[in-house]
């Protein structure tokens, strides 16, 4: 049996080196990755979360029909973990020493997925299906990038690349569930809950 060996750490020259540079926060001198190619590649996926935020908040107001209320109770539920992904990745753009781009100008240029109305409950479902493949699709690729170099910034994208996995199962239960039944051809317009800006559903 090979004899495994063993981790041995230059403490002094971490302390060292950990001294040098304070400004740059927590990027240290081990640090792999393109710091910059990073910083560009999470501020698309946090134009991204945005837009699926603003998407999916637009489909919980407009949900309508016999299924209106579970539908768009699931539509506020992703909205509000959108929203959570999105202040993850500013947060961690922050620690990368970047700057986290909110700018609504260029939004949809930036983002991987589109923002579509769709013009009924289930064409609705069909697009936020769409967009958490694509997210899927695009935050896998990220990962594969960052591989070793961050593995911080990858298993912030793993663990959000997780939840859209789950975000994608339930639009396509959901599609598989009122495609037997039937909605209504042109939405009209939910009236907010009393409480709806504080992202909870009315009781």
């Amino acid at each position: 049996m090979a004899t495994k060996k063993p981790f041995v750490s230059d403490i002094e020259n971490i302390r060292k080196r950990a001294r040098e540079h304070i400004e740059r926060g927590a990027i240290t001198e081990g640090y792999k990755a393109d710091r910059d190619t990073v910083i560009k590649v999470l501020n698309a996926a946090l134009a991204t979360e945005i837009v699926c935020v603003l998407r999916y908040k637009r489909h919980y107001y407009m949900a309508s029909g016999i299924n209106a209320n579970s539908v768009a109770t699931e539509f506020l539920a992703h909205a509000n973990e959108e929203q959570g992904h999105a202040d993850r990745i500013a947060e961690r753009i922050t620690q990368l020493g970047g700057a986290p781009d909110f700018s609504p100008e260029g939004l949809l240029t930036r983002s991987h997925s589109d923002y579509v109305e769709g013009d009924d409950l289930v064409d609705m479902i069909k697009e936020n299906l769409v967009a958490e493949r694509i997210a899927i699709d695009s935050y896998r690729e990220i990962v594969d990038y960052l591989g070793s170099a961050d593995p911080t910034t990858r298993r912030l994208m793993e663990e959000i690349l997780e939840v859209e996995e789950e975000h994608a199962e339930d639009m396509g239960t959901l599609l598989e569930q009122l495609g037997k039944k039937g909605e209504p051809a042109k939405p009209t317009p939910r009236r907010a809950p009393p409480d709806a800006r504080s992202g909870k559903s009315a009781r």
